[in-house]
């Protein structure tokens, strides 16, 4: 085998049994892991194209599977960070309307004064200086 074939097979090898050292705690993190298996993704199909250029079947079949393994891995990453971002979501709005009250568009206008509720209140708004009041 040529000296490039077995580095190129070095390399892949190694970036895959090293990847996964790297941390999965945090968004960031998450982020440069899924970063880290396109990029072998797109290392691994650049050494299959060399092994069909030069024909050498060694080295596509190894180029292939990195590819197509780091590839499974990149897309597994995504669908998790996005499943991270939706628990995320729906944590923070329950959070919300847990503790917070949310707003009643319940608004009408008589004699130059807009009636509204918020937070469980009754309050009105002087249209003409713009000063509010709670109604008691």
């Amino acid at each position: 085998m040529r000296p490039i074939t077995i580095l190129a097979i070095i390399a892949v090898f190694a970036s895959v049994a090293l990847a996964p050292a790297t941390g999965f705690a945090s968004q960031a993190s998450r982020q440069k892991n899924k970063n880290l298996w396109r990029n072998l993704a797109i290392g691994s199909g650049v050494v299959a194209g060399y092994g069909l250029l030069h024909h050498d079947t060694t080295t596509t079949v190894i180029g292939a599977a990195g590819a197509g393994y780091s590839a499974y891995r990149y897309e597994q990453d995504r669908k998790s960070q996005s499943a991270a971002a939706r628990a995320r979501a729906r944590y923070y709005e329950r959070h919300h309307l847990r503790y917070h009250r949310r707003y009643t568009p319940t608004t009408y206008t008589r004699n130059g004064r807009r009636y509204y509720h918020y937070d469980g209140r009754h309050y009105y708004e002087d249209l003409h200086t713009g000063a509010r009041y709670q109604i008691p």
